[in-house]
């Protein structure tokens, strides 16, 4: 028997829920065939069998379970599955001696149950007669659910603890919200018709609170991942800012020059950030540190220089990540940031195109940010804010002139980074961009 775990897909992932299985329980399947649509903290994929044999399903649909939990079996022609025991594992009792658990006679309610809803339900749990009478709060008061079902349940504006749960231990998933919410629906519907052939005037709504009424709305599990590495950046990295104004007339004329033959080439030109981008690159490969990571006590030190570029989706910002972009022309990196923003906001982001990051950029200077502290990314050392591109009065050569500026922030982890080497490092980012020929090097 090859029992399949939970993967780990993206190096950030602590749990992961099945969106759908694509093989039936019973069925055989080859190694490389896809198995279950599985949601991570970052994007929904599609996982494969890395062997071959007769799937035998552990968990449901919308179970959501930490990484390294069983979710399937994989079994030989002709060998039996491992009966369960009363911890729900099979052969085990306290992870060690083995028992054979003997089959719980079930009600005569159950015979409703179809073979196949009861291929899907894995050995040792409760039937989904007996999983809807369980409660879905857990002992702290909060509804278990899944982060699909919360977030279904928040978009229809309902209360997930007035859904009757159909998943494991009571827990609320997708099907329960859409009966819920296709119940809501058809009263709604039949209370207006009923008060219009009655001729009832409509009464206004009492006054609420003095705030008015709240909308609770639950977190994804994007949202919970942002909120969760933020605090933990807050709380953990003793962070400390370096700010720069940059001259950008020179980048300026060079990206006129770009969007000219870009034109003429029938492509998109190099935006402003794709300059950062690579004057970022290019500064990270001298100042290894900024392009480290403190960890446990030491410093690493990364061979290969990954630019992640923060793109605001629906409800969420992410940061996918330009690999290798201080090797890549000005061109390419182009080509990639739009790929990779044209991905985040169509919802086909993959967690390999979210991981591996070494540095991150940050611009809000599109929505008329002249400058802001940027959060980091942990494990990364550093993180580049940019404010908006625009003529401003500057002193030059003693009298004052008109000319395109721009401000960076640089946040540092100061157990990596220190005063000095943020200082070289920005200096070294604001040099390329003053003299921004050497970017299409």
């Amino acid at each position: 028997m090859n029992e399949i775990a939970m993967p780990r897909l993206s190096d950030s992932m602590e749990e992961g829920t099945i969106l759908r299985w694509l093989v039936a329980d019973g069925s055989e399947v080859q190694r490389g065939q896809e198995l279950a649509e599985i949601e991570t903290d970052k994007a929904s994929m599609v996982y494969e069998a890395d062997a071959s044999g007769i799937l035998r399903i552990v968990a449901l649909e919308g179970d959501t379970l930490p990484v390294g939990a069983p979710i399937a079996q994989l079994l030989e022609p002709g060998e039996q599955p491992p009966e369960p025991t009363s911890n729900g594992h099979a052969g085990q009792v306290n992870g060690s001696a083995e028992v054979t658990a003997k089959p719980t006679p079930e009600p005569a309610a159950t015979a409703a149950v179809t073979p196949e809803k009861r291929a899907l339900q894995p050995a040792g749990s409760p039937s989904p007669e007996k999983r809807a009478l369980q409660p879905a709060a857990s002992p702290s008061g909060r509804v278990k659910a899944s982060p699909l079902a919360r977030r279904l349940a928040a978009e229809a504006g309902l209360d997930l603890a007035s859904i009757t749960g159909s998943g494991p231990g009571g827990r609320v998933v997708k099907a329960d919200v859409e009966r819920a919410t296709e119940g809501t629906t058809a009263v709604s519907a039949s209370a207006t018709a009923a008060s219009t052939q009655a001729g009832t005037p409509t009464k206004a709504a009492p006054a609420g609170p003095v705030k008015g009424e709240s909308e609770v709305v639950e977190l994804t599990r994007t949202q919970e991942l942002i909120a969760r590495r933020m605090a933990e950046a807050k709380a953990t990295i003793p962070e400390f800012t370096l700010q720069s104004d940059v001259d950008m007339e020179a980048a300026v004329a060079l990206r006129m020059e770009l969007k000219a033959l870009a034109e003429r080439r029938e492509q998109a030109a190099p935006s402003f950030n794709d300059l950062v981008v690579k004057a970022c690159a290019l500064a990270l490969k001298e100042h290894r540190r900024a392009n480290g990571t403190y960890r446990d006590g030491h410093f690493e030190l990364h061979g290969r220089v990954n630019v992640g570029v923060a793109v605001a989706s629906k409800d969420a910002l992410v940061v996918p990540v330009v690999r290798d972009a201080d090797v890549l022309s000005v061109w390419e990196i182009a080509a990639e940031t739009r790929r990779l923003a044209a991905a985040v906001r169509e919802g086909t982001i993959t967690p390999p195109e979210l991981s591996g990051g070494t540095f991150s950029v940050s611009n809000l200077g599109m929505f008329g940010v002249d400058a802001f502290t940027a959060v980091i990314n942990p494990p990364q050392a550093a993180i580049l804010a940019v404010g908006s591109l625009a003529q401003r009065p500057v002193a030059r050569g003693g009298e004052l002139a008109i000319r395109h500026t721009m401000n960076v922030t640089l946040s540092c982890d100061h157990r990596i980074l220190y005063g000095a080497d943020a200082a070289e490092f920005l200096a070294g980012v604001r040099e390329l961009l003053q003299q921004p020929l050497a970017l299409l090097a």
